[in-house]
């Protein structure tokens, strides 16, 4: 059956006439969870009230959480999650794009728990075939030259390299960045944010924020040319000519699943390389077959970077990141000791391959194609229905959602955001918010999410925003 399945709505077979006016009556049942031949194991830890004391107690107030009453989830299994009390969740987020294979996918966890047993830890001035391999793997998902790997433990820690690179294989400071984006925690990676994203400012030498080429509520809607013009201006008058990098997202994540605009990564890579910079994709939330239609967001762009970085998706949950390079780039390194402890350990490297072979063997991007399209077309049709929905975008499974209290004015729906978060927690989906304004419902789910699931994540959303 369709969206019938979940989600019915059922007219009364009479209308009453009131005073004159029609009134029809509805009966709208909320929409249930698709079936899933699973039955999670029997909790017996803390419950959430005792996690949460504790955690204010021993963690940084830095650490924000989700939801009023926050969920204490204990297991995970493909893309469902389970709390405390066994209920099951459809997990829309995925942590951000942490699990690429699904939750506890067996063949990676095989892996992970083989080589655990054999040797967990081996430091790169000792040879282990496990990052080699995985690194071979890894270099020929590249386009181009871009053939040799460095592991990390982060996100964050491969935009910093990245950086590091730049810099000195171009022998400028000067980096430049997108506003709204996204690169890391660390005092560098945050500076290449536009600061005012963040709750405390960290001033940061030579790092240029330039205009986001967002084609909905940029100012030059999708015309690529203007935007990258202001990326000629920092060059021309910020950096007196001369640049180190330009480093972006092909898809912003936290940024509010924002996709820039058509060919404008063309255009800047060519600025950017004239100038004697170098190209770096974050490719931390969009890569690996994520978007559908390419296994790499830059692809979607037409280009082909000098660096890449990649984390999250690559390790399905494990603390690993990479950044992929060029030989030329990579000799300017090898001038100098480079060196991470963790990074490339046996463990992640055994898991990374892992994920790799999951995704070709499942055709995982073939179905984020397949899935996507069948969401995208169900949330366009749902935001014919709903004024709040002002603007539907994205590939594949990498979706957001901009909510609006004006279509015209694009104004954000900040408070109507956050309600319906918690409705669709009580409906029985986890779904991640962004956006400069937190408007922005984003659906980043694993890439086993099914087409049933992405009915009832719209079906959810249908129910939850009719009674807004």
């Amino acid at each position: 059956m369709a969206s019938g399945r979940t989600f019915i709505r059922q007219a009364a077979a009479n209308a009453k006439h009131l005073g004159g006016v029609a009134v029809r009556r509805f009966s709208l049942a909320a929409p249930e969870l698709p079936p899933f031949d699973y039955v999670p194991k029997h909790y017996t830890g803390p419950l959430a009230d005792e996690v949460l004391a504790k955690r204010k107690k021993f963690l940084g107030s830095s650490l924000f959480y989700y939801y009023q009453k926050p969920l204490n989830i204990v297991e995970g299994k493909m893309q469902y999650l389970f709390d405390e009390s066994g209920r099951r969740y459809l997990d829309a987020f995925a942590g951000i794009v942490t699990v690429s294979c699904g939750h506890c996918h067996p063949e990676v966890l095989d892996a992970i728990m083989e080589q655990s047993k054999l040797l967990q830890h081996a430091t790169t001035i000792y040879l282990h075939h496990a990052i080699a391999d995985f690194a071979e793997a890894l270099a020929s998902k590249m386009p181009g030259n871009l053939k040799v790997v460095y592991f990390v433990n982060s996100g964050t820690e491969a935009n910093e390299l990245a950086m590091l690179m730049a810099r000195l294989y171009s022998g400028n400071l000067g980096m430049i960045g997108l506003r709204n984006a996204y690169h890391g925690g660390s005092s560098g990676t945050i500076g290449l944010t536009a600061l005012n994203t963040w709750k405390y400012s960290i001033p940061q030498g030579e790092i240029h924020h330039v205009m986001n080429p967002n084609p909905y509520r940029g100012i030059f809607g999708s015309d690529a040319s203007q935007y990258a013009k202001e990326v000629q201006d920092h060059i021309d008058y910020g950096t007196s000519g001369k640049v180190a990098g330009f480093i972006a997202e092909t898809i912003q994540g936290v940024g509010g699943a924002v996709e820039l605009a058509p060919g404008y990564l063309k255009l800047v890579y060519d600025m950017v390389r004239k100038a004697g910079g170098v190209c770096i994709a974050d490719e931390v939330q969009s890569g690996f077959g994520r978007t559908g239609s390419h296994y790499w967001g830059f692809e979607t762009q037409g280009v082909i970077p000098d660096i890449v970085t990649m984390a999250k998706g690559i390790g399905n949950g494990l603390p690993l990141g990479a950044v992929v390079t060029t030989p030329e780039i990579a000799n300017v390194l090898a001038q100098k000791i480079q060196f991470n402890t963790f990074g490339g350990n046996p463990v992640c490297s055994s898991g990374g391959l892992a994920v790799l072979r999951v995704i070709d063997k499942e055709k995982r991007q073939k179905h984020c194609a397949d899935v996507g399209s069948h969401l995208i077309g169900r949330l366009t049709s749902l935001q014919e229905k709903h004024e709040i929905i002002g603007d539907v975008r994205g590939r594949g499974l990498m979706v957001g959602i901009e909510l609006v209290t004006d279509r015209k004015e694009k104004t954000p729906a900040k408070a109507e955001t956050a309600v319906l978060f918690e409705k669709l927690r009580e409906l029985g989906v986890l779904v991640g918010k962004g956006g400069l304004h937190g408007n922005v419902f984003r659906i980043k789910p694993p890439m086993c999410f099914t087409k049933e699931d992405a009915d009832f994540l719209v079906d959810a959303l249908d129910y939850a925003m009719t009674r807004l």
